[in-house]
């Protein structure tokens, strides 16, 4: 099996809510489009005159409610996720007639909402979410991009493999949970610094570098929490969803002393960060926005309860990437793929893991932590109300959140030499279940909840 050459940061991942898909990935894709198109020659594009963009999959079934004609139009802008305003963006394409000049050498090209095609139907793309990207001249095509938003705002280009261009083998290569826990045994080293050591080969970073981006990481998703627990009122779209995280933060603090004050903040915490995704501002993939609630949520509780240092949260950073490593090397942290047991169970199991090395549990008690969270989260449908990632996203990140945590306790609490499900079993269990799964129940708001739309 193929050595995971991921990095840290292509997992977490800054930008504006709501999906990384759906989102940060076409942004992405038409930020990559503007400079290769730039880079022709100029009798290349003498004639050029438009760009026509065509969604499939459910980059089209709910591209509406998610955002990507405006994370299209920003991207051919020349905006980046991690450097967009989130305010500006959601600002883009509020008057649907109005139309943008994207600069292709010293030409003006316009482009407008009529030139984002959402094609509805099955389609014979290897991925479900694909973008077909068209520079136009003369009715005819110039240049032509195939884009795949493969999942927590990674892509990849038609004919270009990911991490092409990593030549470098990282000194503890592995693909499974197995091969990973070899590595630790045969070099005697933990979870963390098997990780840490392969993100410095991976990257070029130095380790004090590695901590500081880890530190900025941790920074804006708990900036994102800190925002939802102030931040009140109705959020984007036609839902009218109110924000929750305000009122529950006030109830937990109201009940300082009680057992159950620290399972209500835990979700207020990872309510206010999804509630801040949802309105469309900066989050942290965690492994994707749609479930950026659950690691910030865990962590956050982590800093200001359990009062965790700097360096035992970067720890438990590295251990939770793993898991997402894991997950999304041998199956897809995609909901468009995996229904929602890709975005909140991974999510779950990264907290889980997160939480049982943070406590100081070896590798066989974080595998078993990660392994009930994911387990319990199979079969999970990816059906948002109106394509907007409010219902039943928002709470779902709060209730993965508490399954991370209680499958922590489950797994720290018994001996973990009795599990009977590997958590490399159960990755291969769950890219199964994902393609078995009608994509009727994947992202397309096609069933399940979303038909209860008519009631909200």
């Amino acid at each position: 099996m193929s050595a995971i050459l991921t990095s840290i940061f292509e997992l977490f991942k800054v930008g504006p809510g709501p999906s990384s898909s759906h989102t940060i990935g076409p942004m992405k894709a038409a930020f990559d489009f503007l400079i290769r198109i730039n880079a022709l020659d100029d009798a290349q594009v003498l004639t050029a005159s438009a760009i026509e963009v065509f969604l499939f999959g459910s980059l089209s079934a709910t591209g509406k409610g998610h955002g990507t004609d405006r994370a299209v139009i920003a991207g051919l802008l020349g905006w980046t996720p991690e450097g967009c305003d989130p305010v500006a963006f959601a600002a883009l394409l509020a008057d649907e007639n109005e139309r943008y000049s994207v600069a292709v050498h010293d030409r003006c090209i316009p482009i407008a909402a009529a030139h984002i095609h959402f094609v509805k139907g099955q389609h014979d793309f290897p991925f479900s979410n694909t973008m077909l990207l068209r520079l136009m001249g003369n009715d005819s095509i110039i240049f032509e991009q195939e884009y795949y938003s493969v999942g927590g705002g990674f892509i990849q280009r038609k004919g270009e493999e990911p991490n092409c261009a990593l030549s470098i083998e990282p000194p503890y290569p592995y693909g499974t949970m197995k091969e990973l826990k070899a590595q630790m045994s045969a070099y005697s080293l933990g979870l963390d610094e098997v990780i840490l050591a392969n993100e410095m080969v991976i990257t070029g970073l130095g380790r004090k570098q590695i901590y500081r981006r880890i530190d900025d990481i941790f920074d804006f998703m708990h900036r994102a929490v800190r925002r939802g627990l102030k931040s009140e009122g109705i959020l984007p779209g036609p839902i009218r969803l109110e924000r929750k995280a305000p009122g529950l933060y006030q109830t937990a603090r109201a009940l300082r002393g009680n057992p159950d004050s620290f399972l209500v903040f835990l979700n207020a915490y990872s309510l206010a960060a999804s509630e801040e995704n949802a309105a469309g501002r900066i989050v942290v993939t965690a492994p994707t926005s749609g479930a950026s609630g659950v690691i910030p949520g865990v962590s956050y509780l982590l800093k200001k309860h359990y009062r965790y240092d700097k360096q035992q949260l970067r720890s438990g950073l590295l251990a939770a990437a793993a898991v997402g490593f894991l997950v999304k090397h041998n199956a897809s942290i995609s909901g468009a793929e995996m229904g929602c047991m890709g975005e909140v169970g991974t999510a779950a199991a990264m907290g889980a893991a997160m939480l049982a090395h943070c406590a100081g549990h070896p590798i066989e008690v974080v595998e078993a932590a990660a392994e009930i969270a994911i387990e319990h989260h199979l079969g999970m449908t990816c059906d948002p109300i109106g394509g907007y990632v409010q219902i039943p996203c928002i709470e779902r990140n709060a209730m993965g959140a508490v399954k991370a945590y209680n499958a922590y306790l489950l797994a720290s609490a018994g001996s973990s030499s009795k599990q009977k499900i590997s958590l490399d079993n159960v990755i291969r269990v769950m890219r199964a279940t994902g393609l078995d799964m009608s994509r009727k129940y994947k992202e397309t708001s096609e069933a399940g909840l979303a038909l209860s739309s008519t009631e909200c």
